[in-house]
């Protein structure tokens, strides 16, 4: 199946575009790119990753999803002049596309154009600034994706890197000097088929148009969402006034503030009753190898501008929406039956770079592993979030969608405040320990191994 990485919202590019000649890379410029963080439309399989196409191996590749439009950008980590960039398409290569410059990552500024071309390596000079640069493909040469061996942003930073800068929350301390683990656990009897345990938490705050990680300060910002976990939540919420808050999970310990877009039908909000599970996995194969999350952490996991291609091939799609005997639907279905709940299961990046709480889209210091592995700019294994919601609407459903639009426009956001040892005690034993655990940390069918908390959910 192919995988899409959650995208960005795309701003629109003003301007006369230019298509620009093929000409050797100037021979002062420094080679920018490689090895910097990169972050994609879509990938088209595990094997094909954004972070392929800067990392000095032409046999490597990034592929996208076979539909336009699509892109590739790369943080080049400081603000820099950049002079030319170079592409090296596989056979699959782009006949229109733009070459685009950011300060921010937000706002796109397009400093190069073809409309004719050719494959192969093309190298275009160009003439901009800007700490992020992007292939922003137009239309496909041939029926599949998009595919680059090699993207080389060419050019001088003018300013050092700052990964700290406006927008990027360090980590205090940082975890550097990982290796991601590539390792197979040797065969258990009986085998192991789970690594996880449940945070079961309730609706704690409903109908709030706060977002404090899209949006921090500025209340009503947002379009509505549900709030779960923390019980004190808004648009003003930091680290500190999460951990003095309260918690609507069954698990004193975790006060994270969970948070998605209200359901709607027509305009009636519906919640989620009761606890809804939250899933804390692996995401990779070295289930021995996933560490708690950091304190702070946060991120957003999916977009509200994400199309039903995006939710579809999404790696954070698992099921899509379910109801009744109606299952895989990357929209909510027109009708279910009378008595069923809406169901909606989707799972976040396990894979963290150690070094950022947060980053300025929310996204860049968290991925998805690749074909179980995480990547070498993401070596860090954390849990694997998985929302499990149910709503308690069926029958006609036209009318039902999210307050950030249709059923693929669903997303989640995490920002962790777990008490550190009651975290580390539960992914310890539990997914560490190859267990399928309940919010205790107790595995029903190896009752032998004993739970992570005791009956009050709190460390004996």
């Amino acid at each position: 199946m192919r995988r899409i990485v959650a995208p960005l919202a795309v701003t629109a590019v003003a301007g006369t575009l230019t298509v620009v000649g093929l000409q050797a890379a100037h021979a002062a410029d420094t080679l920018l790119s490689q090895g910097r963080p990169t972050l994609a439309s879509s990938t088209e399989s595990g094997g094909s990753p954004a972070a392929a196409a800067v990392d000095g191996n032409s046999s490597t590749r990034w592929g996208s999803a076979w539909s336009d439009p699509q892109w590739l950008r790369v943080d080049l980590g400081g603000s820099a002049s950049i002079t030319s960039v170079q592409l090296q398409w596989e056979t699959a290569y782009a006949k229109a596309y733009q070459i685009q410059t950011s300060a921010d990552g937000n706002a796109w500024t397009t400093v190069a154009a073809k409309s004719n071309g050719a494959g192969g390596t093309e190298t275009l000079t160009v003439s901009g600034t800007g700490r992020y640069v992007r292939m922003y493909g137009t239309q496909r040469a041939t029926t599949y994706g998009y595919s680059l061996f090699e993207f080389k942003v060419f050019g001088s930073l003018s300013s050092p890197p700052a990964p700290d800068g406006p927008g990027y929350v360090p980590a205090n301390p940082p975890v550097t000097g990982v290796t991601p683990s590539t390792a197979v656990p040797p065969d258990t009897n009986p085998p192991t088929t789970h690594h996880e345990f449940q945070a079961n938490c309730s609706v704690s705050r409903t109908n709030l148009p706060d977002d404090p990680i899209v949006f921090p300060g500025l209340p009503g910002a947002s379009h509505s969402h549900t709030f779960m976990g923390n019980a004190t939540t808004n648009a003003m919420t930091t680290l500190g006034s999460l951990q003095a808050g309260g918690t609507s999970c069954i698990t004193p310990g975790d006060k994270t503030g969970y948070w998605m877009p209200t359901l709607l039908n027509g305009t009636t909000a519906v919640q989620p009753v009761g606890r809804q599970v939250i899933y804390y996995k692996s995401g990779v194969i070295d289930y021995r190898s996933v560490r708690p999350f950091p304190v702070g952490l946060r991120y957003v996991v999916g977009s509200p501008t994400a199309t039903i291609d995006d939710f579809r091939n999404s790696p954070g799609a698992v099921e899509g929406f379910e109801c009744g005997d109606s299952t895989f639907n990357w929209d909510i279905p027109a009708n279910c039956p009378a008595g069923t709940q809406l169901n909606a299961r989707y799972q976040a990046p396990s894979c963290w770079d150690g070094l950022h709480l947060d980053t300025p889209d929310h996204k860049s210091h968290m991925a998805y592993p690749v074909l179980g592995v995480c990547p070498n700019d993401h070596p860090v294994a954390v849990p694997m979030i998985e929302f499990k919601m149910a709503w308690p609407v069926s029958g006609n459903m036209s009318n039902v969608h999210f307050s950030s639009g249709r059923g693929f426009s669903f997303h989640y956001d995490v920002y962790n405040a777990w008490d550190g040892p009651t975290l580390a005690a539960l992914t310890t034993h539990c997914i560490n320990g190859g267990l399928q655990c309940d919010p205790r940390g107790f595995d029903l069918y190896k009752p032998d191994r004993g739970a992570a908390l005791n009956e009050n959910y709190v460390l004996p």
